[in-house]
């Protein structure tokens, strides 16, 4: 079996541990943040020489806008650094970027800079790199349904295709924690499972790498006794 063939199509990452990795450093919480985003660069650049065609990293959820403000300020200036200073990196390897989430609730600035970045980078092929942010999956489900109920005579098939995000083969979380957290359960159905207890930020090469041994040695059955392909899993 090739390599190719024992990697997950989509990986999906809780990026937990920010805010406790600086704590233990006696920083403040920014710090670890700021460290954060230098570990999603290391990641997407480990994903592209991988080859993982789809990576969805969780990095604002809805629940975060309880966080004291500013926190939540820094955190999307963070963002918006990060889009300014990575688009041009990304074209350059390939990489298409799209944020999944609310938009309706995020400043002008930090919407047009991820538009900006979402038209730069639309021509990727080599990795399709998914930001979840202002992102509830049972807000997205919810949104999904009431339109699915309008029109739809295959519930299933139909709700994937408006959620618009292909099944998660492996979710990795970060930080020590072991729960969802509102992230992607509808694509989660079948996922395998990685709790790592590295802080995202000091997440590294190997980690992604350990995480991918473990779940090319899985044994994928779907509910049946055999592997099964997507189109069998009917999701």
């Amino acid at each position: 079996m090739s390599v190719a063939a024992t990697l997950p199509h989509h990986t999906a990452i809780i990026l937990d541990g920010n805010g406790r990795w600086a704590a233990s450093r006696g920083l403040p919480r920014l710090a670890g943040h700021k460290a954060g985003a230098s570990a999603v660069r290391r990641t997407v650049e480990a994903a592209c020489e991988i080859g993982l065609p789809v990576l969805t990293l969780y990095a604002f959820s809805s629940d975060n806008w309880r966080r004291p403000a500013t926190e939540v300020g820094g955190l999307f200036g963070l963002l918006r650094e990060y889009l300014e200073s990575e688009t041009r990196r990304l074209r350059r390897h390939g990489v298409r970027l799209t944020v999944i989430g609310r938009r309706d609730r995020l400043a002008p600035a930090v919407a047009d800079a991820i538009a900006a970045a979402e038209r730069a980078t639309s021509a990727g092929r080599r990795l399709d790199l998914r930001l979840a942010i202002d992102y509830s999956a049972r807000e997205a489900i919810a949104h999904a349904a009431h339109r699915l109920s309008r029109r739809s005579t295959s519930p299933t098939a139909e709700l994937s295709n408006l959620l618009g995000g292909p099944a998660v083969d492996l979710l990795i979380r970060t930080g020590g924690e072991r729960r969802l957290s509102d992230f992607l359960l509808w694509e989660c159905a079948y996922a395998e499972l990685a709790f790592l207890d590295v802080a995202w930020p000091d997440f590294a090469r190997e980690n992604l790498d350990a995480a991918l041994a473990d779940f090319a040695g899985r044994s994928r059955r779907f509910g049946g006794v055999g592997t099964a392909t997507e189109s069998e899993k009917g999701v």
